[in-house]
């Protein structure tokens, strides 16, 4: 994991034009180049919504773009044999691909069927606010037109543990379903929402064993198929935990021992929360750092009056730093979006240093922010809004300063509400840098890189400080930023 950086390949508002596929396979060998690792690609399922689906509605997990479904043949992306060659292309190039695994719900159901259910609070849904009764319910999934490829299970009410709507009577809200395991939700870690298993659409039911089978009888499919090297796993906030550690010690004992996995719990400011997550998972796998992406957000919003010495408090990266994913944007809390949270772009540089140049944790790249993007859509006030996100200035440099300079110790220099530091040494590569960064006014810091270092001349690679920086006879420069702006300094 030395230096890895993973790029979330896509945002929500990508084109609907089935190009993704086989961007990935243009752009594999210049993202290696510029010092990607990885790449997060999205759902690669047939969805409710068919082509113009973003993956998380999903309908069929054996259709990867191969069935005439939900009027459509390709997904969003591409077809399935796109999307296999931009895998190979991928891995051509010495990048590792990790699927999104979308497990907690079903959508768009071929059958309905008449199930007794209760009705629930939308707010507490472990309060019950109905006698048993029957409604109609999509909840039978039999793919007529997989016609039993890959899988002839069929999904019906036992596999699932809540609904949104009932068909009878026309009435939408969150109804349990009266399984085998009675009224109860599955157990979840948190209490939002009383208890947040019921997330959307069909809720899948882990309880039953039938269902876990499936889920490791496709996941070893999918695995052969497609070659994956890691997993990025969907709201796992709404899925017991015990369901992932099963999965994933067969998946591991199955297919392929080494296999990475990222889970999405995003709790923005619940810490604790994460850690118990990881604690129930006994580390079976790392977590988006969510209460990181928090400080950020507020960070940008805040300007000068936060206190910058202290953006890494109550945040994953802090507390286990080899269990953490940073991100300064993802697909949910870009603009418009159901989380939305967006990181404001001036402070854009400043958060990619933050994950970039620093020994702890796994950075993860947003799309946008080396593609830019433009797209449409409605806010959440009932406006509609035209988006544009430029591409972080500077985001490759921070890249190639990733794999080339950010090497060996590091020593920090969080001293000072506006203005942090610090320097990352390495006498065996025999090289160093120094970043000073600062939300507030122009400023500078003096810092050791050590005897090993004197005399020599730095440079801010970044562009944004003409000034130079003699490393003076006891191993110290004084090292200078812009006002609002970051500078990494290293070797003429």
């Amino acid at each position: 994991m030395q230096n890895g950086v993973m790029l979330q390949y896509f945002h929500w508002y990508y084109p609907t034009d089935g190009s993704l596929w086989n961007k990935l396979k243009n752009d594999a060998s210049s993202l290696a180049q510029t010092g990607i690792t990885s790449v997060w690609l999205p759902p690669a399922f047939k969805g409710d919504s068919g082509q113009n689906s973003a993956g998380y509605d999903i309908y069929d997990l054996y259709d990867l773009g191969e069935f005439e479904q939900k009027s459509s043949i390709r997904t969003k992306y591409g077809t399935k044999q796109e999307y296999l060659d931009a895998i190979e292309a991928a891995h051509a190039a010495g990048l590792q691909v990790y699927a999104d695994i979308v497990v907690n719900h079903l959508a768009g159901a071929d059958e309905k069927e008449v199930i007794k259910v209760v009705k629930v609070d939308l707010e507490n849904r472990n309060e019950i606010i109905s006698e048993p009764y029957d409604i109609e319910a999509f909840t039978k999934f039999n793919y007529p037109n997989r016609a039993g490829k890959y899988s002839q299970f069929v999904w019906d009410h036992r596999c699932f543990t809540g609904i949104d709507y009932d068909a009878l009577h026309d009435e939408s809200g969150i109804f349990k379903i009266l399984n085998d395991a009675g009224d109860s939700w599955e157990e979840m870690i948190g209490d939002e929402k009383g208890n947040y298993d019921y997330l959307m659409y069909a809720d899948v039911e882990f309880r039953n064993a039938a269902v876990r089978e499936e889920l490791k009888r496709w996941g070893k499919w999918y695995f052969e198929t497609a070659k994956f090297d890691g997993v990025r796993l969907d709201a796992v906030k709404h899925i017991t935990p015990g369901f992932y550690n099963e999965w994933l010690d067969f998946m591991r004992a199955e297919v392929k021992p080494d296999l990475f996995a990222v889970g999405e719990y995003w709790a923005p400011g619940n810490l604790p929360l994460l850690e118990k997550y990881i604690e129930k998972t006994d580390r079976r796998m790392t977590l988006f750092d969510a209460a990181l992406h928090k400080n950020f957000h507020e960070a940008s919003q805040l300007g000068r009056d936060y206190d910058l010495s202290s953006v890494f408090e109550n945040s994953l990266v802090n507390s286990m730093p080899d269990l953490a994913v940073t991100v300064v944007e993802n697909h949910d809390t870009q603009p418009l979006q159901a989380l939305e949270a967006p990181v404001a772009a001036w402070f854009k540089p400043l958060a990619y240093a933050l994950i970039l140049l620093r020994q702890e944790g796994y950075p993860s790249v947003f799309y946008p922010d080396i593609y830019g993007a433009n797209y449409k859509d409605t806010g959440k006030d009932g406006n509609e809004y035209d988006i544009s996100i430029e591409p972080v200035n500077g985001l490759d440099k921070l890249l190639w300063l990733r794999n080339n300079k950010a090497l060996g110790e590091q020593q920090d220099y969080f001293d000072h509400p506006n203005c942090i530091g610090w320097v990352r040494t390495s006498i065996n590569e025999n090289t160093a840098c120094a970043v000073i960064m600062s939300n507030g006014d122009e400023g500078f810091k003096k810092m050791i890189l050590g005897d090993h270092f004197k005399g020599k001349i730095f440079i801010d690679y970044l562009g944004n400080s003409e000034r130079t920086v003699t490393i003076s006879e006891d191993g110290t420069g004084d090292f200078h930023c812009n006002a609002g702006s970051v500078a990494v300094w290293i070797e003429q």
